[in-house]
């Protein structure tokens, strides 16, 4: 069994952390994954930068942008990445842009995902059709899950769509805005969660967007399985290091 599955099964509500790979420097990558494990994280994003980031807010986008000029590329992040199965446990996704991985290629980005140790991928920009039509073969043989993304402007067909096609866990983004934009959650918010919870779907939700506190964290997680950090964190590693990672989860829980 997958990690994402055997994670979704814990009787607890997870949290999730999103970091842009190559970010402060370009040699942080390993060290931020282990310090999260160690600090309690039970799964980590690791963000493939890339040059167009559509659905990213201006910290992730900053980030990315930095981690590129730092030589961030595709096939240095998997050299670095080689070894981390001797250190770390949790589920690993890899969240990024259909771009760079179909110019790797993706059945031998696929490959190497399995080489490694990556458990999902997350591309925002892969549509549901084609992914079933001509994607889907090749992350099942590899052994990774495809992680889908919904909105509040989902319809409830295409969220049926999503969760059939799915197997892992939903990407429930919360709200319709790019990331790192909101600083809590109103009513639209919640009665979105309500909504999505009522729908007993078959694939548990992390919500992400707008997670960056103890109190945020516990309203997306009220209906939902868990909820996913990025701008937050990637802000505290701006103004604090990369050796201050325990500091940052204990902002949270």
């Amino acid at each position: 069994m997958n990690r994402i599955n055997h994670k979704m099964q814990e009787n607890k509500k997870l949290l999730s952390i999103y970091f842009t790979a190559g970010y402060p420097a370009l040699e942080d990558t390993v060290q931020i994954i282990e310090d999260l494990e160690k600090n309690g994280i039970d799964m980590i994003e690791i963000g493939l930068p890339f040059s167009d980031p559509l659905a990213d807010g201006p910290t992730i986008q900053e980030s990315s942008t930095i981690a590129l000029k730092n030589g961030m590329t595709t096939a240095i992040l998997f050299e670095q990445l080689k070894n981390i199965r001797k250190t770390v446990s949790i589920p690993l996704i890899v969240m990024g842009y259909f771009n760079p991985m179909l110019q790797y290629g993706v059945e031998a980005f696929c490959e190497k995902c399995q080489e490694i140790g990556i458990d999902g991928l997350i591309m925002p920009d892969l549509p549901l059709d084609v992914y079933e039509a001509d994607y889907k073969v090749i992350f099942k043989k590899y052994g990774l899950i495809n992680i889908f993304l919904i909105t509040p402007q989902t319809s409830d067909e295409r969220i049926r769509q999503i969760d059939e096609a799915s197997d892992g866990f939903i990407y429930m983004v919360s709200s319709a805005s790019v990331t790192g934009s909101k600083s809590g959650f109103g009513n639209e918010q919640e009665t979105y969660f309500e909504r999505i919870a009522n729908m007993n779907l078959k694939n548990p939700q992390i919500v992400g967007f707008g997670i960056k506190d103890a109190e945020t964290f516990d309203q997306a997680t009220k209906t939902s399985k868990g909820a996913i950090i990025g701008s937050a964190f990637i802000k505290y590693l701006t103004a604090n290091g990369v050796n201050e990672v325990n500091s940052f989860i204990k902002l949270i829980r």
